[in-house]
């Protein structure tokens, strides 16, 4: 497991892994009033899901702008969730720019299998080599989904 924060910049623009920069109530009113799949997330539950995770935010300067979060055993498995670029900063090729940093992290080489669930963005992500989980392994995942949990 890295020990120091991973950071990388371009310009004026810094991803950062340093949990302490994380601008918690920044993500916590993008996921829980902008996002589709965390609507009404309460900020206790946001909060610990970043202390329990790899994220990776990205700043303009000081200012947070985006976020993404690696749910990972950083061995075998990781689960790419809760990644957003805040609207005025979008069109800038910031996200490709996180994907690809979030793909050289050193404490996710190796792994056997990336996840990650999307409703609109499967574009981005077969940039760097997703695809859709093909009708004969779609079997062998299983879930327990409780989508009125922050209601």
């Amino acid at each position: 497991m890295s020990e120091k924060p991973f950071r990388k910049t371009k310009g004026e623009y810094i991803i950062d892994t340093d949990p302490a920069l994380i601008d918690r109530e920044l993500v916590h009113r993008y996921l829980s009033t902008e996002s589709y799949w965390a609507k009404g997330v309460p900020f206790e539950t946001v909060s610990k899901s970043i202390d329990h995770s790899l994220c990776f935010g990205l700043y303009h300067g000081n200012r947070q702008i985006g976020f993404a979060r690696m749910v990972t055993d950083r061995a075998t498995f990781t689960y790419l969730a809760d990644v957003f670029i805040l609207d005025e900063e979008r069109g800038k090729g910031l996200s490709k720019w996180m994907m690809e940093e979030i793909e050289t992290h050193p404490d996710l080489q190796g792994l056997r299998r990336w996840m990650l669930g999307t409703r609109d963005a499967h574009g981005l992500y077969e940039q760097f080599g997703w695809t859709v989980i093909p009708e004969e392994q779609r079997a062998r995942f299983m879930q327990r989904h409780f989508p009125e949990v922050y209601r």
